[in-house]
C-alpha cells in the first residue's frame, strides 16, 4: 500500500498512508477531519473520478524531483491531452493506517499541514484543488497560508476557527451524544453515535429501495470501523489538541485572502458539531475571495449533498 515517511520534510515525522484515484492534469487533495479516514471521501472520489477503485501503487505520479521543471512526463502529457481528474486522500496522523505519535505536541494543524505539503511533494503535484472537512478544513487553511502557490482553489467543509469554536451547541441531545461517544468501546456502539452526529434524521429515515438508509449506513459504518480499528486514545487526544490549539493569525488570513485562488466555505445548516455561525464568520474574514454556501444537511453534508459539494 502507498505510504510515505514525512520525517524527511520536517522534524515531527510520521508515516502517512494515502491513496490516489483516477488520472488527469487536474489534481485534487482531500483532507479529512477528526477521527476520520480517507474512506470518508467516497462520494467525492466517485463524483470526481467516476470510480472508487484506487490506483495501483505503481501508478502514483513520479516525484517532482524526477519530473523536474523541464517538462511533463510521458504520462502527464497523455493525461493533459485526455483531460481528467486525479484525487488523493490520506489518513491524518493519529488515525487509520498512518502513524500515531504519542505526544500531544506532535499534533497541531500546522504540523498536519506540513504532512499534506509533504504528500504533495511526494506525488510531484505542483498545484492542487484542496478540499478540507472539519479539522481537515483547519489543516487546509494552514496549508493555504503556508504554501498559497500550491493551491488552485480551496473548499472548506463544515469548518470552524478552532479553539472555543470547536464546542458544539450544548443541549441535552449533544450531552447525551458526547457521553455515548466517549463510552463507545465497540464498532457497533461507535457507529450508532456517528450516525446521529453526522446526518440529519430526515436523511437517515429515507428509504433506499426497501431498506431504510439508517440501516444501510449502520452496517457500512460498523464494517469500516472494524476494518480501520477504533481510534486510539493517543490519536484522538492528539487530534483534539490540534483542533483546540488551531488559530489563524491576521497575517495568515491575509495571505489566504490575497492568494488569488477561489475559496468556498460550505456548511450544513443542521450541523450539530460545527456551528454554522462560525463558518459564516470565517467566510467574512476571507471575503471577497470566499463565498459562503449553505446546504441542507448535517456534519457530513459531503455525503448528504455530494453533487452540490462538488459543483
Amino acid at each position: 500500500m502507498p505510504c510515505f515517511d514525512s520525517s524527511k520534510y520536517h522534524g515531527n515525522g510520521a508515516s502517512i498512508f494515502y491513496r490516489t484515484y483516477g488520472h488527469g492534469p487536474v489534481k485534487v487533495l482531500l483532507i479529512i477531519g477528526l477521527a476520520g479516514t480517507h474512506e470518508s471521501w467516497g462520494p467525492q472520489i466517485k463524483g470526481l473520478t467516476g470510480t472508487c477503485q484506487p490506483n495501483e501503487e505503481g501508478e502514483v505520479p513520479m516525484p517532482a524531483s524526477v519530473v523536474g521543471d523541464e517538462g511533463l512526463s510521458c504520462q502527464d502529457e497523455e493525461d493533459q491531452a485526455a483531460g481528467g481528474i486525479e484525487v488523493c486522500c490520506f489518513d491524518n496522523r493519529g488515525m487509520g493506517r498512518s502513524s500515531i505519535p504519542t505526544k500531544k505536541s506532535d499534533y497541531t494543524t500546522t504540523i498536519m499541514a506540513r504532512d499534506a505539503l509533504a504528500l504533495l511533494d511526494h506525488l510531484g503535484w505542483k498545484k492542487a484543488h484542496v478540499f478540507g472537512h472539519s479539522m481537515g478544513g483547519m489543516i487546509s487553511c494552514k496549508l493555504a497560508a503556508m504554501a498559497p502557490e500550491r493551491l488552485s482553489s480551496l473548499a472548506l467543509l463544515n469548518v470552524t476557527g478552532g479553539g472555543f469554536e470547536c464546542f458544539p451547541k450544548i443541549d441535552r441531545q449533544m450531552l447525551s451524544l458526547a457521553f455515548r461517544f466517549l463510552k463507545a468501546r465497540t464498532p457497533e456502539q461507535r457507529a450508532a453515535v456517528d450516525l446521529e452526529t453526522h446526518y440529519t434524521k430526515e436523511y437517515l429515515d429515507e428509504y433506499v429501495g426497501s431498506t431504510a438508509r439508517r440501516k444501510i449506513l449502520y452496517q457500512d459504518y460498523v464494517k469500516a470501523i472494524s476494518s480501520s480499528g477504533m481510534q486510539s486514545n493517543c490519536g484522538f487526544e492528539g487530534q483534539v489538541n490540534a483542533c483546540w490549539t488551531h488559530k489563524l493569525t491576521s497575517k495568515e488570513l491575509e495571505t489566504i485572502r490575497s492568494a488569488g485562488f477561489p475559496i468556498s466555505v460550505i456548511h450544513g445548516r443542521d450541523d450539530i458539531i460545527a456551528q454554522l455561525d462560525h463558518a459564516r464568520k470565517l467566510a467574512e474574514k476571507l471575503y471577497p475571495a470566499a463565498r459562503m454556501v449553505e446546504l441542507h444537511g448535517a456534519h457530513l453534508v459531503s455525503h448528504e449533498r455530494p453533487d452540490e459539494v462538488i459543483y
